[in-house]
């Protein structure tokens, strides 16, 4: 499956920003598909950002951003989205979507992913 995430940007502290990854290309549908966000800062290892399972109905948002960030999926575009909201400096990073195939409706595996997209830059300037 190809992923495209799209919706970076530039953006100053306190402001909002919307991502998209797009999938296709896949023999499976989309919602076999748990979907995940990542990110990468300069000099640091990429880590978990957030993830949903394939009807929406699990999330799971790493501490640093629970609150602040939402993960939603809409499976007849397929597409999902990570809304970011209050901005902070820190945030600044290239954001990858990831794709698992699972067999059930939960978010556990995406840490693993099956498929990367390429990232898509995200800064915040103070």
């Amino acid at each position: 499956v190809q992923l495209q995430a799209s919706g970076g940007g530039l953006v100053q502290a306190g402001g909002s920003l919307r991502l998209s990854c797009a999938a296709s290309g896949s023999g499976r549908t989309f919602s076999n598909y748990a979907m995940g966000w990542f990110r990468q800062a300069p000099g640091k290892e990429r880590e978990f950002v957030a993830a949903i399972s394939w009807s929406g109905g699990n999330t799971a948002y790493a501490d640093s951003v629970e609150g602040r960030f939402t993960i939603s999926r809409d499976n007849a575009k397929n597409t999902v989205y990570l809304q970011m909201n209050s901005l902070k400096p820190e945030d600044t990073a290239v954001y990858y979507c990831a794709a698992k195939l699972t067999p059930w409706d939960v978010v556990a595996g995406i840490v693993t992913p099956d498929y990367w997209g390429r990232g898509t830059l995200v800064t915040v300037s103070s």
